[in-house]
């Protein structure tokens, strides 16, 4: 059955398994990005005194490509409206919206054409969009799921841990520093600000103990990055390994490609026999 010119116009745009659909994610990609340099670029006073007008054709330039983009989309898509209102949707929309919308309010006063500046910047969550096509995208997306619980017991952890040395360098620090460990909350965020290795600086510990319990914060704040990341490192690595870690029979050599039917080694049909893991 011959494709319609809709379901081609589909397949590009909402696919990602041909190369004109790799092409257009691309292409996609390239307008998204250099839409919101354009948009940081015009905040910059003496870039925008003098390159003003390009700014403004090359942003028209754009906003015409996002709004047929958007348009083909509802077009082609097999539900216009359950499109519309999905989150990606709403965002394709408010990404093109502000442009047109500064031509009725560009009157009603500097503030209000900066906020409406501001949200066409929104046009870079369109990257996650693409992302989320891609094989490795779904594979990160996977092992965030896989781990969400390991992730939400150590957060619940964190949360405690800060919650008590919070407590307990207010009660060691603010006989001395009244102002600066005014409080248990802000001895909390002292705690967050310290364990996540930030260190504004704006609240420092003056008596011995203090600094001491400080510092033991400063190195643990190196294991609470080191935990998270080995967590979803594992659940990344694991679908890798059982898609990969198989050895053809015959010629001994590490299958790679899963979607292989022959070696490329030694030509052997990879046959369900013919296959064994290496790790047996």
């Amino acid at each position: 059955m011959a494709l319609t010119a809709r379901d081609k116009i589909r397949k590009i745009i909402f696919g990602f398994d041909t190369p004109a659909g790799k092409a257009f994610d691309i292409i996609l990609l390239i307008a998204i990005v250099v839409s919101v340099i354009t948009v940081a670029l015009e905040t910059i006073e003496r870039y925008d005194l003098v390159y003003h007008t390009q700014f403004q054709v090359l942003e028209w330039m754009l906003t015409i490509f996002f709004t047929i983009e958007y348009g083909l989309r509802l077009y082609s898509s097999r539900s216009p409206w359950k499109y519309a209102t999905s989150f990606f949707g709403v965002i394709d929309l408010l990404a093109i919206l502000p442009t047109y919308v500064s031509l009725f309010l560009s009157a009603a006063g500097f503030e209000t054409l900066l906020i409406i500046r501001a949200m066409r910047l929104l046009r870079v969550f369109r990257i996650l969009k693409l992302a989320s096509f891609t094989l490795h995208g779904r594979i990160i997306i996977s092992a965030l799921k896989q781990s969400r619980a390991k992730i939400g017991i150590f957060l619940f952890f964190i949360l405690v841990s800060v919650s008590i040395l919070g407590a307990i360098m207010y009660i060691i620090e603010n006989p001395r520093q009244p102002t600066t460990f005014s409080d248990i909350p802000t001895s909390v965020y002292w705690a967050i600000v310290t364990l996540t290795t930030v260190g504004y600086g704006d609240i420092t510990p003056i008596t011995p103990l203090g600094r001491f319990i400080s510092a033991m914060i400063m190195i643990l704040g190196y294991a609470v990055i080191a935990v998270p990341t080995g967590i979803i490192t594992k659940e990344i690595i694991s679908p890798l390994d059982k898609s990969t870690n198989r050895t053809c029979r015959r010629c001994k050599q590490i299958i790679g490609d899963t979607s292989a039917n022959y070696c490329k080694y030694c030509g052997e049909e990879l046959a369900e026999n013919n296959i064994q893991d290496i790790r047996t």
